[in-house]
């Protein structure tokens, strides 16, 4: 297949680019950057120099391709209405551009705020509705497009997708505990994180690409939940520094805007999804890599 992709450069993009190549599919890739196309045209991707703000751009992208995987994002945490309105605009032009087409379109998601007080599963639908809504609703709007003729498959992420060179939110944990000059977790530290390893994040992209209905909702994870204190307490003895509890009351003043996801219970199944691709995850669990020391170079 001749697959449009945003993001192409991107932590997760780079790595599904690779699965891509590697299944004999051919591949176009969305570039902001003189380094990122250069960087994807080193492995032999065709280059469309764009962002998510050339619309134009991305309706030419997708209505070329076999089909489109969309990963870009703004990622503009201080200002989550523009990376969600950016988000939006994007989803309904590639839903746009495939109307009727029968053509796959595969979207990145998340599993945060999905469930409460439990585990999501792949059976819980997004209660994520319109532009003001996180990531702009951009899940439901793509699914709407079933019904026009698009082959919507939505790829909802951990939180965090980690290996090495990460600069996520792992990344930004370490170098939180450096500046403070302690690992902290928030409250009692029982709060969970799901988690997957970046290359089986990418397998399962390039597999729900080839295999997945339309309408399916996959959960790339790896780690259903993992418990933020032993997160806390692998980066105190990376980085060398004591490790202690954040009251909730604090936890925004200490940990800045990543204090809202690292405070949430955040834990995912992807029973359904190894069933429905015939997966398991097979690179490093969170703690092994952060045990492995690369997120704590200097």
């Amino acid at each position: 297949m001749h697959v449009f992709v945003t993001g192409a450069s991107g932590w997760i993009g780079s790595a599904v680019v690779d699965e891509l190549l590697a299944a004999g599919h051919e591949v176009e890739g969305l570039a902001r950057s003189d380094a990122s196309a250069a960087a994807l045209g080193a492995k032999g991707v065709r280059v469309r120099r764009g962002d998510l703000d050339d619309l134009d751009g991305i309706r030419e992208g997708a209505a070329a391709s076999d089909a489109v995987i969309h990963l870009a994002n703004k990622h503009d945490f201080a200002h989550p209405d523009v990376s969600a309105r950016a988000e939006r605009d994007a989803v309904r032009t590639i839903g746009d551009a495939l109307t009727g087409s029968g053509r796959p379109f595969l979207l990145a998601s998340g599993v945060a705020g999905l469930a409460n007080g439990r585990t999501a599963t792949e059976k819980d639908p997004s209660t994520f509705h319109g532009p003001d809504s996180p990531r702009g609703g951009s899940e439901n709007l793509a699914l709407e497009y079933v019904d026009r003729g698009v082959h919507t498959v939505s790829v909802r992420y951990a939180p965090t997708v980690h290996g090495d060179g990460d600069h996520g939110f792992l990344a930004v944990l370490t170098a939180l505990a450096r500046e403070k000059g302690v690992a902290g977790y928030p409250g009692d530290g029982t709060n969970r994180w799901s988690a997957v390893h970046r290359s089986d994040a990418a397998r399962i992209t390039r597999l729900g690409l080839e295999k997945a209905p339309a309408g399916t909702l996959l959960h790339a994870v790896g780690e259903e939940g993992v418990p933020t204190r032993d997160i806390a307490e692998a980066v105190g003895r990376g980085i060398g520094v004591p490790v202690a509890s954040i009251a909730p009351e604090d936890a925004q003043e200490h940990f800045g805007w990543i204090g809202r996801y690292f405070a949430a219970d955040i834990p995912a199944s992807s029973t359904l999804t190894r069933e429905l691709l015939g997966w398991a995850p097979s690179g490093p669990g969170v703690m092994e890599d952060l045990e492995a020391g690369h997120y704590f170079r200097a």
